[in-house]
Formats: C-alpha cells, sequence, structure tokens
C-alpha cells in the first residue's frame, strides 16, 4: 500500500499522527513544509506516490491550501485532509472549495483522526479500483417488480390514444409517466403540454385550459389560446385533476365527448385533436361519493388506469436510484459525484419516504452538499432518516400548552370530526426537506425527549394520538396531519391578513402549495 503523506512544521503532531497510523498498519512518510512535498511528488512513481494528503494550514514554507491548489492539478483524484489551529470559516470553506476530503481542526482526537483517514483511504482506493462514470440515466428507474409493470403497461399504451388515468401519491413521479406515455406513443412529435388544475386559481383556470378572446373579461388585451390548443396533435397532461372545480368538470367532459370547445368569450367551436392524461393523488370514487367529483367525467377519464406505486412499496428501488440522484445533483452543481456505503444506503431503504421518490432526489441533493466527505456514511445521513424532529418555525413552537394550540383550530375543520381540542401533531407528521433543517441544541435535546414527558403541544398531540389509536382510528396519521396544516395556514393568513403568497413565503412553501393545500383541506 502507498504512504500516507504528513505535511506539518510541528514534530510533535508529526511524529503522533505517524505512531498511531502505524498500529493501523497504515505507511506514512513525513514533511515539514509544502516545498518539500512538491519536490517529492515531481520525482515519485506510481508506487511510492501518496495515498493520502494529510496537511497543515499554516507553515513557515508555505500555505496548505496553496499546497492543496497544486496536488489537486497534478492529482486531482488524491483525498487531502486539511488540518490546522486557526478554526475559523475562512479557513473551512476555502479548504473546501479548492478541493478538501475534509478538514480536520486541532486539537484532534486522535481515534477520529484515524478514523478519518481510513475513511480517506478507502475513498482512494475506491477511486484506483474503477471510476463511476456519469451515464445517460433511462427516463425512468425501477427493478421492482410494481415498476416492470409500469413500464409494460407504457409499452402497451403507447400506441394507442386511449385516455389514461395516473394515481399515486405526490412525489410519486406521476407527470414522469404521462410524459413516458407521450414518448413512446404516435403523437411524440407534437407537445406536451401539462398544467396542474390545483395550482391555479379557479377563476383564471378556465381561461388556462381553452384560452380566452380579446376584450372576454378585463385585461384580455389579446387573444390567448388555451392549453387544449396548445396540446393540438400532441398530449395534454391534467395533473390533481381531483381538485378541478365542479363547474369546469362539466366544460371538461363535453370536450372528451366531442373533441370541440369554445374560448373564454368565443362564438366558433374549435376542434382538438389530442391525447389526455389525466393524474390525481386523491381518491375519486369517495369524491365522486362525496359529490365533488362528476361521476360521468369519472368514467369518461378513468378508461385504463395506471396505479404508480410508492417508494416504500419498492425499497429495492433505492439503491439504484440513490445512486442516480447523487450523479444528477454533482452534475447539477458541478462537483464530482459521491459515493453512498452499503450502510448507508441499507439505512436509507429503511425509511418510510413520506416525500416518494421527490423526497428522495431531495435528500441526495443535500447529501451532495452538506456530507463531509465523497464517501457517504450512516451517520451523514440527514436528521430524518435516523428519526430526528425537524425544528417547527417560532410562531408554531411558541405555543406553550395543548390549549394554546387547540385555540387556533376551528372544528369545521377537521377532518373525520377528529375532536376539536386535540393539540397540533409533532414536526414529524409532515414531509420536511433535509437542507431545510437547522439543528440547535433545543432541537438535538427534544429529539431524545422520551414520549409522554414533552412539554406544551406536543404533549397534547401525544394524548390525543393515542386516544385516537386506542379507538380503532386507522387514518390517525391523516387526521392530525389536515389539522396541522388547517391551523399552520389559517395562522398565516391571519398575519397576513389574507395574502395567499405572502403567506405562503413566510411559511417557506410555494404559492401553488399553499394554493393546493387551501383547496384540499377546504379551507376557501
Amino acid at each position: 500500500m502507498k504512504p500516507i503523506w504528513i505535511v506539518d512544521d510541528d514534530q510533535s503532531i508529526r511524529f503522533v499522527l505517524e505512531k498511531a497510523l502505524l498500529r493501523e498498519d497504515l505507511p506514512t512518510r513525513s514533511f515539514t513544509n509544502p516545498r518539500e512535498v512538491l519536490a517529492a511528488l515531481e520525482i515519485a512513481t506510481e508506487e511510492d506516490g501518496p495515498q493520502i494528503l494529510v496537511s497543515d494550514i499554516r507553515m513557515p514554507g508555505g500555505s496548505g491550501l496553496d499546497l492543496l491548489e497544486k496536488v489537486k492539478q497534478k492529482l486531482p483524484g488524491l483525498p487531502v485532509i486539511i488540518m490546522t489551529a486557526y478554526s475559523d470559516l475562512d479557513s473551512a470553506v476555502s479548504a473546501f472549495q479548492v478541493g478538501a476530503f475534509e478538514y480536520m481542526p486541532k486539537p484532534f482526537d486522535l481515534p477520529k483522526a484515524v478514523e478519518l483517514i481510513r475513511r480517506a483511504v478507502e475513498e482512494s482506493q475506491r477511486e484506483e479500483v474503477a471510476e463511476e462514470r456519469m451515464v445517460e440515466a433511462p427516463e425512468m428507474l425501477g427493478q421492482a417488480p410494481a415498476m416492470q409493470d409500469v413500464f409494460r403497461a407504457i409499452g402497451r399504451l403507447g400506441q394507442s390514444n386511449v385516455t389514461v388515468m395516473i394515481t399515486g401519491e405526490s412525489g410519486s413521479g406521476k407527470e414522469l409517466v404521462a410524459r413516458a406515455l407521450h414518448k413512446h406513443s404516435n403523437r411524440a412529435h407534437g407537445a406536451f403540454i401539462a398544467i396542474n388544475t390545483a395550482a391555479i386559481p379557479k377563476d383564471l383556470l378556465e381561461s388556462e385550459l381553452f384560452g380566452h378572446e380579446r376584450g372576454a373579461f378585463t385585461g384580455a388585451q389579446t387573444m390567448r389560446r388555451g392549453r387544449f390548443e396548445q396540446a393540438d396533435g400532441g398530449t395534454l397532461f391534467l395533473d390533481e385533476i381531483g381538485d378541478m372545480p365542479f363547474d369546469l368538470q362539466t366544460r371538461l367532459l363535453r370536450v372528451l365527448s366531442d373533441g370541440n370547445f369554445y374560448r373564454v368569450g368565443g362564438h366558433t367551436a374549435i376542434k382538438a385533436n389530442l391525447r389526455v392524461i389525466a393524474a390525481t393523488h386523491q381518491d375519486l370514487e369517495q369524491r365522486v361519493m362525496d359529490g365533488v367529483f362528476r361521476e360521468d367525467l369519472y368514467h369518461r377519464l378513468n378508461v385504463i388506469r395506471l396505479r404508480l406505486p410508492a417508494l416504500r412499496e419498492r425499497r429495492e428501488d433505492v439503491f439504484m436510484l440513490t445512486r442516480h440522484f447523487l450523479q444528477q445533483s454533482a452534475k447539477q452543481l458541478g462537483v464530482d459525484a459521491k459515493r453512498i456505503s452499503d450502510a448507508a444506503l441499507q439505512e436509507l431503504s429503511l425509511f418510510a419516504f413520506p416525500g416518494n421518490v421527490r423526497q428522495l432526489e431531495n435528500i441526495c441533493h443535500w447529501l451532495t452538499v452538506m456530507a463531509p466527505s465523497q464517501v457517504i456514511e450512516p451517520k451523514d445521513l440527514p436528521p430524518e432518516i435516523h428519526g430526528t424532529k425537524p425544528v417547527l418555525s417560532r410562531s408554531v413552537s411558541a405555543l406553550s400548552s395543548p390549549a394554546a394550540a387547540s385555540a387556533l383550530l376551528e372544528p369545521g375543520l377537521a377532518s373525520h370530526s377528529a375532536p376539536a381540542s386535540a393539540a397540533l401533531p409533532t414536526a414529524s407528521a409532515y414531509e420536511t426537506h433535509p437542507a431545510s433543517q437547522p439543528l440547535t441544541a433545543d432541537a438535538e435535546s427534544a429529539s431524545t425527549t422520551p414520549l409522554g414527558n414533552q412539554q406544551g403541544w406536543e404533549a397534547g398531540m401525544q394524548i390525543e394520538a393515542m386516544a385516537l389509536l386506542e379507538s380503532g382510528h386507522t387514518d390517525v396519521w391523516e387526521i392530525l396531519t389536515r389539522r396541522f396544516e388547517s391551523s399552520l395556514i389559517q395562522t398565516a393568513l391571519q398575519n397576513t391578513r389574507g395574502r395567499r403568497i405572502e403567506a405562503a413565503q413566510k411559511l417557506g412553501i410555494g404559492r401553488n402549495t399553499i394554493t393546493r393545500k387551501i383547496q384540499e383541506l377546504n379551507l376557501e
């Protein structure tokens, strides 16, 4: 094995590291300044070159950061660990920007330093064995039997113009399936037009779908073609069709029946030659029973139903999806793709993924930015994978009692007639993104608090959850999540005097998300 090169003007540091590494059967070679290292690199062979480089950041003979930059030009795949007694932000940021494997402040814990060096050695050996190359990924990935069924269905439906209904949870990839259906159809030469019917206000949705004539309403300065016209000869994808307003469902049914429609304010029928693919995460049969979705439209759309499985139903796909998303994130950010250990992959595959594939993609993006080394270990995974609760906003955490929390809830907003006096649910009851979870000392201590020993609204939530569980409910998650979201959105709207966009900004969500949630939770 090639030696580990240690560069430090402090003899005691070199001595301690040499002895510790030799006990681990790791050969070493020491230098006192960067000039010696650069001179040794010039004459080094493939066999006696460095396995990894451990360098101080400030030395009489030059800067460790300058050394790192020059070494990376000559050996771009060499892991370099920077150590320094000057633990400042600028040094840490500069080290990572130049390409350091890890940044180690002095004084360091010797066993942890050895462990870090071992990880760097494993990384360099992986580089020597095989370099993972970016390859053009297929449009959809999946080895699980459930996904293979989806692929077969796409193949069979490709040459047909039949209407398809795609069902599946949010984040499971329904639009990807719709795009694949279009790509492999005889309409692939035409446009693929997608519209989320839940993200557009009711007053504007009709114009978005069917277009409008000039002067049809205030602000209609010119004629505008709608999505049906734009998709002529191609495919129109209607996402979240279950949220379409009831009166617009009648117009949609008429278009699906005879292919004709009128622009808003128009008097001339327009013929549309297109294929319609719809998608929803909702139970449309139940919405028909509730009287909010037309039964005839349901049957018109539900010619072929294609169910997309949740990620937890195809855990074997987590491995390939994770590697794909890590490569994809690295390409987007212009950095080297990180690898993930088998142990970390195994832990990741056991996570429930309430946000499905979209959540896994966000986690991989987070790991690309935040994981400290090129090989991701279990301890590098984001907090929610380990079961750590993310931090709530100050406005919610300030609720000091179940009574204060329930005061925000109105009985008419709770689903399934759950008791209005219940407190808010825990933070883990809703989907979060890794990048938006800062950890504080309070958060870390709260995550280890035993059940039933917490204070404030969390204790009330636990009592309410236990009561629902013991009463035989099988939808406790949905009940408490809906009430939590209802309360949070209403509080934000009250704070912004009903201004939705401002409320969404303060909550840290998109304006399309808050519009969809308001409709889902019947907060109109």
